[in-house]
């Protein structure tokens, strides 16, 4: 089979090199770039004879799907498909596998992280040294407050278990409430009640037709006053107009890594002229360790399906 990877995976080349001499002893043909496809005519020139496609987080469109009639599996170095034309997938009969796992650890800390950001200031205090102003610094500590977590798949578990440290009370809403999470001490309740009796919340949820505008402006008004919502989940899954209008009003205040676009953000973009939040570049999943983490997945995924195991497949 002809194996080509789309992007870079941001690994040493040393882990390219090692697995593309092992699939070539195994009879296989694998091609590598180490730059980003400009449009979707360069990813079909590279893609058009492939069986296996590895891709990253960049689109996937119909068109390019469709042109390439001889692929078979697509082999997604990323957590999330939503960038993937499924109805094409679907309609082509080809696999699609995920990288699931492979940056829990990464989202969590980064969600730990803009939360103490906004709580001791650190927009504030950068302003009060850069630029002379005269903000109030007293912040809150994270310890013993309520955080809500919505959605406790592996990285909604990875953050309760973080969070464990803190010894914050944690609130959790999934639509499938597991008994593992309720093992860790864990309260399961409606999502209205979390919204409404949290100081902080999380998002962990996927972004697709039942998630769109999963908070949207109903839900968002149950939020307490000076809640802190943080999303590094996905970006539509927030009605992100209606949030920016309640962050400029004072209400609420954020911590956001994911936007309904890709950054950079248009000038009008409601989320990054407004106040009380900090934002961050689509960066939740972007270390060194999770970049290890999702070649090993991917490869891994790659040679079960050459052996005729599917593995961590998404289902359509």
């Amino acid at each position: 089979m002809k194996i080509t990877l789309l992007n870079p995976l941001e690994v040493d080349e040393k882990i390219i090199i090692d697995n593309k001499n092992k699939l070539e002893e195994a009879g296989h043909e694998f091609v590598f770039y180490d730059d980003i496809a400009k449009d979707d005519q360069e990813i079909i020139n590279r893609l058009s004879d492939s069986d296996i496609a590895i891709i990253t987080n960049k689109q996937l469109s119909a068109d390019v799907i469709n042109a390439c009639k001889n692929l078979k599996m697509i082999d997604v170095a990323f957590t999330g498909v939503d960038h993937v034309d499924l109805k094409a997938v679907k309609e082509n009969n080809i696999k699609l596998l995920n990288a699931s796992g492979y940056s829990d650890d990464s989202v969590a800390e980064l969600v730990i992280g803009l939360s103490l950001a906004i709580m001791r200031k650190f927009d504030q205090n950068r302003k009060n040294i850069f630029e002379k102003t005269n903000f109030p610094l007293m912040g809150e500590t994270l310890k013993n407050k309520k955080f809500g977590v919505i959605g406790t798949g592996r990285i909604g578990k990875k953050l309760i278990e973080m969070l464990k440290v803190f010894n914050c009370q944690i609130l959790a809403y999934s639509r499938s409430e597991k008994e593992e999470i309720r093992n860790m001490g864990v309260k399961y309740v409606d999502l209205d009640t979390l919204l409404k009796e949290s100081d902080l919340i999380s998002l962990h949820i996927p972004n697709n037709e039942n998630t769109k505008n999963f908070l949207d402006k109903s839900k968002l008004d149950l939020l307490k006053d000076q809640a802190i919502l943080i999303n590094c989940a996905r970006g539509p899954v927030v009605d992100n107009e209606y949030l920016a209008k309640i962050l400029n009003e004072g209400k609420i205040r954020a911590g956001i890594d994911v936007f309904d676009m890709e950054p950079p953000l248009p000038d009008d973009y409601p989320l990054r002229n407004a106040k009380n939040v900090i934002l961050t570049n689509h960066v939740g999943f972007y270390t060194k360790e999770a970049m290890e983490n999702r070649a090993e997945i991917v490869f891994n995924n790659l040679y079960e399906y050459l052996k005729g195991n599917i593995v961590n497949e998404i289902k359509l």
